[in-house]
């Protein structure tokens, strides 16, 4: 039962020397209801058990102070040590009455803050000589000290303003720079006859523009909506994918399940105050154009000829809801691309609204040619699928015909072999965030005959076996399946069954994405008449039960890692379950009892690795490939960047270089000319090599396919 709780705010009453200009926050008995209910759920249903220890409270606070937080450039050391006295109670108190007064006081406290922030910005007054200096500001404060005194948080807002002008002032540059290149085409190499367009902002007003809608922005926002984010703080103490959704949040997740939404074709996440790409959906505006790349952060989002809404810190369904739009209608995402780290320079991608259409996300096909060591000309069979997907509503209402991707893989493979014989298989699925678990078991059931796919274990222990019931086996010969750290969920489950039977060769990233768990929907709403409540109170969603291999390993947190990996920039990437801030552990349960489909499969895979790696090695373009890797990786880790702009422009000069060198070698520098898209594949076309060592192996009389083979 809901008992009356003491108010915080009032304890915070001496901190506050100047009264908000806003209507502070104050927990009401609905509020309190929310947060008592969605507690209690998330204790008793989660996969999880969590119990209510003065160390979770603890815990709570600091992901609290986090999401507000994340640079620690707002609250003080002081403010810190006067709030801590409390962190014993909040878990406690959000258990027994759903007290929000701890969460709401802090909150009141940050608005004041914001308002502060605001001020100070509108104050400062930079020259060019300010960005000469040898200043360098660290942007990753997460686990830096908090500032002292009000004094050094003034200077770290000052050199925040500046880094954030000096981004602007470098994406003012490219742009000049591009147009003097335009202009030097268009007119014979003088460009002197049209100047590049002048900025209509300054950088300085521009950011301020920004920061003052950041500001406006929480303070506009509604109890319900600062209460979802201190509920989501405790969420994520369960796990990344675990969370409240206020009414708002709700609506804007059901359209997307319903993938309905018309919009750019993106999964989104909130991390660390940034809106960063998950997934991008197959055949959608933002897949059809190329540029968008998952790690990627939008900063900001405009309307058509709009001024950008700045949306750093801003919750996920706000930009959710300022992305989508009517379908043909435009939108500008400003980005940081996510492989260029911290030292990224905004960029301006302009898409076109439209539905996500299900054609584009079918699995597609081409037969390729490959030369074998006796000169014969080999057929092999390259398979795309971009999601694990099923018309649930065709095939629950009988019709025969209904659409899946175990039905067009195998339709592509029949149409393969009617055009002659099919010497080997490849399945990419690479960048495939997964989709249906059932289409996951019935597209591995294509190349077996039958037996256990999937090892699915629920929050009591329970532990449910999927398995392959079919013995049709459309193909038995050699099969290699392409992965990538984007490959997730549905992709990790087929691709760990192939490798469990020993089906096939698989080949990519050092790891898969790593996602291994399931999660389900509950509405509130189906509760609150139970304790005599009707009003719109949201959802959860939280993280009910894991898969296993049919090996007993989780595919949590480790994925399923290749027998050939490939250099590659997305290992390189910030993406990846375990990347992710109190991602469930990795564990194992027992094995199932299963074929093994080739016993000679693991000593074949040692002999392909070693050809495929010594013709990595001696390839001039993974050389060249692996170099440039090699100084990503030597910059990624560091948390300083310099305040000097042309320091600031050598470095993004030696990083586009890199850039354009990869596109180069990937083939990804043009979106519009397909043939030149289908040209070169750097991973594909080593694969396809490794395809034809396999076949040459597969035909050896010792390596004869061994069938039945019992483990």
């Amino acid at each position: 039962m809901l008992r009356p709780a003491k108010s915080f705010c009032a304890i915070l009453a001496a901190a506050f020397l100047v009264a908000p200009a806003w209507a502070a926050f104050e927990q009401t008995e609905e509020l309190r209801l929310i947060a008592n209910l969605t507690t209690s759920m998330f204790s008793k249903m989660h996969y999880l058990k969590r119990d209510i220890s003065p160390e979770n409270s603890r815990k709570l606070f600091d992901a609290y102070i986090k999401a507000l937080d994340p640079m620690r450039i707002f609250f003080t050391r002081d403010q810190i040590a006067l709030w801590r006295i409390h962190e014993r109670r909040m878990l406690p108190g959000l258990a027994s009455s759903g007290d929000l007064s701890i969460a709401f006081g802090i909150f009141n406290e940050y608005l004041k803050i914001l308002t502060e922030y605001e001020e100070f910005v509108k104050k400062q007054k930079f020259t060019e000589a300010d960005f000469k200096t040898n200043e360098t500001f660290d942007f990753d404060r997460s686990k830096a000290e908090w500032p002292a005194s009000r004094a050094e948080r003034n200077q770290l807002w000052r050199k925040k303003l500046k880094s954030d002008i000096l981004a602007f002032m470098l994406q003012d540059k490219i742009k000049a720079e591009e147009a003097k290149r335009n202009a030097a085409k268009n007119t014979g190499g003088d460009s002197r006859t049209k100047q590049p367009p002048v900025a209509v902002k300054s950088p300085e007003e521009r950011v301020r523009k920004r920061i003052e809608q950041f500001v406006q922005f929480n303070q506009k926002l509604e109890p319900i909506e600062a209460l979802e984010i201190y509920l989501n703080s405790l969420a994520h103490l369960y796990d990344p994918h675990t969370s409240y959704m206020a009414p708002r949040s709700e609506e804007e997740f059901n359209i997307g399940m319903q993938l309905s939404l018309v919009g750019i074709g993106a999964v989104l996440t909130s991390e660390d105050g940034y809106t960063k790409i998950v997934q991008i959906i197959p055949g959608g505006p933002a897949d059809k154009d190329k540029r968008l790349k998952a790690d990627d952060r939008i900063i900001a989002v405009a309307q058509d000829d709009g001024e950008p809404v700045d949306v750093v810190d801003m919750p996920l369904s706000k930009v959710v809801s300022l992305i989508r739009g009517e379908e043909g209608t435009k939108v500008t995402l400003t980005i940081l691309e996510g492989l260029k780290g911290a030292k990224a320079v905004p960029v301006n991608i302009e898409l076109t609204r439209t539905k996500v259409e299900l054609k584009e996300s079918e699995a597609k096909g081409e037969v390729h040619t490959v030369k074998g060591p006796d000169g014969k000309m080999l057929r092999v069979g390259v398979i795309t699928l971009p999601s694990f997907y099923i018309d649930f509503k065709a095939a629950g209402s009988g019709d025969r015909n209904y659409k899946s991707s175990t039905r067009d893989v195998k339709n592509l493979i029949e149409s393969f072999k009617k055009q002659g014989k099919l010497d080997g298989l490849i399945i990419d699925l690479r960048t495939n965030g997964g989709g249906s678990l059932q289409e996951a078991v019935s597209l591995t059931g294509l190349f077996i005959k039958t037996g256990p796919v999937v090892q699915l274990r629920d929050a009591s222990g329970r532990i449910e076996v999927y398995k392959d019931e079919d013995p049709e086996l459309v193909y038995d010969g050699p099969l290699i399946v392409m992965t990538n750290r984007l490959s997730a969920s549905a992709s990790e489950i087929f691709a760990g069954a192939i490798k469990d039977y020993k089906r096939g060769i698989l080949v990519g990233d050092q790891k898969t994405h790593g996602k291994g768990s399931v999660q389900t929907v509950a509405d509130l709403g189906h509760y609150l008449p139970y304790l005599g409540y009707n009003f719109p109170a949201g959802s959860i969603k939280l993280t009910n039960a894991k898969f296993y291999r049919i090996n007993g390993a989780s595919t949590q947190l480790k994925g399923v890692s290749p027998d050939i990996a490939f250099p590659t920039f997305t290992d390189t990437m910030e993406t990846g379950e375990d990347k992710l801030e109190n991602a469930m552990k990795w564990d194992s349960i027992a094995p199932v009892r299963h074929p093994v489909c080739d016993a000679a499969l693991s000593g074949i895979a040692r002999d392909l690795k070693a050809k495929s790696d010594a013709r990595v090695n001696a390839s001039k373009e993974f050389s060249a490939l692996k170099r440039d890797i090699a100084y990503l990786m030597k910059n990624k880790n560091k948390k300083t960047i310099s305040l000097n702009f042309d320091q600031r422009w050598k470095e993004y000069q030696r990083e586009k270089d890199i850039y354009e060198e990869q596109s180069k070698l990937l083939h990804l520098d043009s979106r519009t000319d397909e043939k030149k898209n289908k040209k070169k594949d750097l991973y594909l076309d080593e694969t396809l090599n490794i395809m034809r060592d396999y076949i040459a192996e597969k035909t050896t009389p010792a390596n004869q396919l061994l069938a039945g083979g019992k483990k």
